[in-house]
């Protein structure tokens, strides 16, 4: 596996080559409502659907990921809900 190309956002979910896993919220499974992340080897975070694994993947920095994650944890998106 080469893992020194680059990761882009829009690129491929199929594509993205990383030594960690996967991982979805233990809610969405079984639901086929799976938004997936994916730690990448320089510490950003891969986001995509699984449901269309050929679909683009948008790639964040840690700092963003960390910035939403507290967001949602303090509930400031849940009025895109209603």
């Amino acid at each position: 596996m080469d893992l020194s190309g680059e990761h882009y956002n829009g690129m491929p979910a199929a594509a993205i080559e990383s030594p960690y896993p996967a991982q979805k919220a233990v809610k969405s499974q079984g639901l086929g409502e799976c938004v997936t992340m994916r730690r990448l080897p320089d510490g950003r975070v891969a986001v995509f659907n699984s449901k269309d694994p050929g679909g683009p993947a948008l790639v964040f920095t840690r700092p963003e990921i960390d910035a939403w994650l507290d967001g949602a944890k303090k509930e400031e998106f849940d009025n895109l809900l209603t």
